[in-house]
């Protein structure tokens, strides 16, 4: 039933109403496939007719869809040796979590003890870094179970949904959700629970790809933040903002740009219209991002005004 040697058949798909308003009737809007690891599979987006949102339509069963979140899935992987690229990439992996950190403090003043969840944490690098600068205590939650990373050491690993996992009302000073959102299979209850979790003076920082950026402009079907089938959902600012204020949320900033570097956007949207679909082989993709990188870094000077390919919202509770 679950054998990824072939393209998902048609049961292993159910029928998806839009997140954001809840109406069926929607347009076609892009057919992706999984560029980045080549699994086999198309799987279609399709555009709300009565709110705009743009999500995936069918989508695969949550039994499914697990079996692409591997440990070839960029943010489980667990390779860290280059070879001589190493330091580059280390560099690199530090510096998006500085990046985060930065977001933070635009939203916030952590005092020692303040406690931290992270929804979506991954290998758990970004709450390492938090818990050294500002002594906070650290949650973190992914349905994957990662607990055995010693990058998550000091960290209160939960695995499993957020919607599962035993957590104190309005106890959290900071949550943050780092390229969650997308794939959440019910944001409307995620955000509902991220803004009863919320402390009275408590903040929520969201990031995603943009839909509406010049690199959907230019990729299409190759985009990298369709993701496909991991994605469920694609945010413009609009829809975004909309579905963070229908669950009791005040968006206070709006950020065009976010931690993850839209450069990884441009480079991948390229090789995968190259690819079409065979995936990318990251050790030898290594190498040409960096070279890459350095010849647009020009560009990437004016990456906060350009509308690249990420967003950011800060969200509080609602007044």
């Amino acid at each position: 039933m679950t054998n990824l040697a072939h393209a998902p058949s048609t049961d292993a798909f159910e029928a998806c109403a839009c997140y954001l308003c809840g109406a069926n009737a929607a347009d076609p809007l892009v057919t992706g496939e999984d560029d980045l690891t080549g699994k086999p599979g198309r799987f279609s987006f399709v555009r709300c007719r009565q709110c705009g949102l743009a999500y995936q339509s069918p989508r695969l069963t949550l039994d499914w869809v697990k079996l692409y979140y591997d440990d070839e899935y960029i943010a489980h992987r667990k390779k860290t040796d280059w070879g001589w690229l190493t330091p580059f990439y280390e560099k690199s992996m530090r510096k998006h979590d500085l990046s985060k950190l930065a977001l933070v403090d635009r939203a916030l003043k952590l005092e020692p003890g303040r406690r931290v969840l992270d929804i979506g944490c991954a290998a758990g690098t970004f709450l390492r870094e938090l818990i050294a600068r500002d002594k906070i205590a650290a949650t973190g939650v992914d349905f994957k179970d990662l607990s055995h990373l010693p990058t998550l050491n000091g960290v209160d690993f939960r695995c499993g949904l957020l919607s599962e996992q035993s957590l104190a009302p309005r106890g959290f000073s900071l949550i943050t959700m780092w390229h969650f959102l997308e794939h959440d299979y019910d944001p409307n209850a995620t955000l509902a629970r991220c803004r009863d979790l919320l402390a009275d003076d408590g903040r929520l920082v969201i990031e995603v790809p943009r839909l509406d950026s010049l690199s959907y402009k230019l990729y299409g079907a190759r985009w990298p933040g369709l993701q496909a089938p991991q994605h469920t959902a694609l945010y413009s600012k609009a829809t975004l903002m909309a579905m963070a204020e229908k669950q009791g949320l005040e968006v206070v900033e709006y950020l065009p740009w976010g931690a993850f570097p839209s450069y990884f956007y441009l480079f991948a949207g390229a090789a995968f219209k190259l690819l079409r679909g065979r995936g990318l082989n990251l050790d030898r993709a290594i190498l040409p991002y960096f070279l890459g990188q350095i010849l647009l870094s020009p560009v990437l000077l004016f990456e906060r005004r350009l509308n690249l390919a990420m967003q950011t919202i800060i969200c509080r509770r609602a007044q």
